[in-house]
């Protein structure tokens, strides 16, 4: 068996046993490289390009997702920066202090070489990190938007250390990517002529790829970097999230790779192993530091520590800053102590309960819980007013469904929605909807709901509704609790959690299509058999 076909049914083993044993592939695949690399598989040419392009394809789809205001909050740019320089010294000093006994790589570094490995540790791995907010469906969130702001102000200090240092530093037509914003709108007609085929992943790639990575990387800046921008460049047009969609599978499919070439880059000595373990050791620290940071720029406990958690890896970028720092700096062997330690956070965090509720109470002794009128605007307790429905999930069934409720049968309806986008552009067209994360148990210790008669779970996992309807019967919610479901097992299993009613979706679809035929056709659709054409989705007149 040749080493390609070797990696191939590897990772797939090695995904199948995570899922089997419910962790995520991630980790499956990361000791798949592991195992494999330990049965003598070497690295084949094409892993590394399919991996390198994973990555490219990731921060484009991050870029399409991003909204360049973020990285203007305080809670981003702050956070980042202080962050940055604190985790760098921290890092040093204990690398220092390990070298004072005699410890392998660290008792030869000079205080340079300590504050570089510092700066390498302090950045976060935005291929893990958006991983767990999809996995989460958490990206568009406050605290996933913050983490994501964050990791684009870390790429950026990458970034100016590197030209600053003269390690693999932008050229001087570096300048001329400004010509990019101008010409943008070229890019912005392209996406708007091509159709819903296989042609839209297409585009994404080639142009993830070409004015992207290539641009960027022929005027010496990092490829990647040109691929977030060019997303970000073209988030602002209306098939963004269309175009994002489409690259989701290919990304996925191809960021396999990254993590299997993770574990055949090789494994450490015993003292660069200690190193790497005690690097591994900090992580808590780390979550902490960035959970402090948060909180003083006033997000509640909840979202401040579960943003930490999530920012507490270490970064494939760490990689790149130890690889461009300039000859003479760093002793050999680092390199291989910071890929190990990158290696193992990606283990750490990728196990079971890596955002468990408790972490939330542990640390409520040194970040109490603030008063609502001192928190962020966009992370205060859920306040619903006099609603008589509240609608949790307002994409396109959940605003259907408000529409339907507020103007056929004259509710006062409120919506609960975690992207800002989405809250913005529907609060523009009338609606009353506010931001806000269901999956957050915090919002239902109020009971915020308690006098509202109806509420409609439509958010697009069912795993969240099924979630947020055991919250509120859990904390005795008595009124109507309906739910959206795709296929006929999720139905069941929300009627047998508490729903009053549910709904599958198909069966809406069609019925929804022979009304919209039959009014087209003139048809009267009044009379005493007008309840049965109106279909599940079409409930009589109260």
């Amino acid at each position: 068996m040749d080493d390609a076909t070797a990696i191939l049914l590897g990772a797939l083993v090695g995904g199948l046993v995570a899922g089997a044993v419910r962790l995520p592939p991630l980790l499956g695949f990361l000791v798949a490289g592991f195992g494999l690399h330990l049965l003598g598989v070497e690295a084949v040419p094409a892993l590394g390009t399919a991996a390198d392009l994973g990555v490219t394809v990731l921060l484009f789809g991050v870029g399409l997702k991003l909204d360049v205001r973020t990285l203007l909050q305080r809670e981003v740019w702050a956070t980042a920066t202080i962050h940055l320089g604190a985790w760098s010294v921290v890092t040093a000093a204990v690398l220092g202090l390990v070298g004072l006994v005699g410890v392998g790589l660290a008792s030869e570094a000079d205080l340079r070489a300590l504050l570089l490995v510092g700066l390498a540790m302090s950045f976060s791995s935005t291929v893990f990190v958006v991983k767990v907010l999809e996995e989460r469906s958490a990206s568009r969130a406050l605290g996933g938007r913050t983490a994501i702001g964050v990791l684009v102000v870390q790429d950026l200090a990458a970034v100016v250390f590197l030209a600053v240092t003269g390690g693999s530093g932008p050229s001087w037509w570096a300048l001329l990517l400004v010509l990019l914003v101008p010409g943008a709108w070229l890019l912005h007609r392209v996406l708007g002529a091509v159709g819903h085929d296989e042609l839209l992943p297409l585009l994404g790639v080639v142009l993830a790829l070409v004015p992207g990575y290539a641009l960027f990387d022929a005027v010496g800046l990092k490829g990647d970097l040109g691929a977030l921008v060019l997303g970000v460049l073209l988030s602002g047009h209306r098939r963004a999230p269309e175009l994002s969609k489409s690259l989701f599978t290919l990304k996925d499919l191809l960021l396999v790779a990254f993590f299997v070439s993770i574990g055949l880059g090789g494994l450490p000595t015993p003292s660069e192993l200690v190193l790497a373990l005690l690097l591994v050791a900090l992580l808590p620290l780390k979550a902490l530091a960035f959970a402090g940071l948060l909180w003083l720029a006033r997000l509640r406990r909840r979202t401040s520590v579960l943003t930490g958690v999530t920012l507490a890896n270490y970064s494939e970028f760490g990689l790149i800053v130890v690889v461009g720092a300039p000859a003479g700096w760093l002793g050999e062997g680092w390199l291989t102590v910071v890929a190990t330690a990158v290696a193992a956070s990606f283990v750490v965090g990728s196990l079971p309960g890596r955002h468990p509720e408790y972490l939330v109470r542990a640390v409520r002794r040194v970040l109490p819980e603030r008063e609502r009128e001192d928190l962020h605007p966009e992370d205060r307790p859920l306040d619903v007013g006099d609603a008589q429905a509240v609608i949790l999930g307002m994409g396109r069934v959940g605003s259907a469904a408000y529409l339907r409720l507020r103007d056929e049968y004259g509710l006062r309806v409120v919506g609960l929605e975690t992207s800002r986008e989405r809250c913005e552009r529907l609060r523009a067209e009338g609606l009353d909807v506010v931001e806000g994360d269901a999956t957050d148990p915090e919002l239902w210790q109020a009971r915020p709901l308690c006098h509202v008669p109806i509420v409609l779970l439509a958010m697009p996992f069912h795993g969240n509704n099924i979630d947020t309807l055991r919250q509120l019967r859990a904390g005795g919610f008595a009124g109507t609790v309906a739910v959206v479901a795709q296929y006929d097992d999720d139905l069941r299993q929300a009627e047998r959690a508490g729903a009053a009613v549910g709904f599958q979706l198909y069966d809406g679809a069609g019925a929804e299509l022979a009304d919209r035929a039959a009014v087209a056709a003139g048809l009267d659709v009044s009379g005493p058999t007008a309840d049965a054409r109106r279909g599940p989705d079409r409930p009589s007149e109260p």
